[in-house]
């Protein structure tokens, strides 16, 4: 099941409060300003900073 666009209009990355966009095979929430993911496991995004994956560069 798809993340809810309402919701996604809503969340915003917890470190710096930006903007979260919805990768494309819907495996994560990413923060271009902080170069991490935020993993959505069982269709809810896990917003805690420690479980954030950083991009490659």
């Amino acid at each position: 099941m798809p993340i809810d666009k309402k919701l996604l209009d809503i969340l915003a990355c917890p470190k710096c409060k930006g903007e979260l966009v919805l990768e494309d095979d819907q495996s994560g929430l990413v923060c271009n300003a902080c170069r991490v993911k935020y993993p959505i496991e069982d269709d809810i995004p896990v917003m805690l900073i420690d479980e954030a994956v950083p991009l490659e560069k």
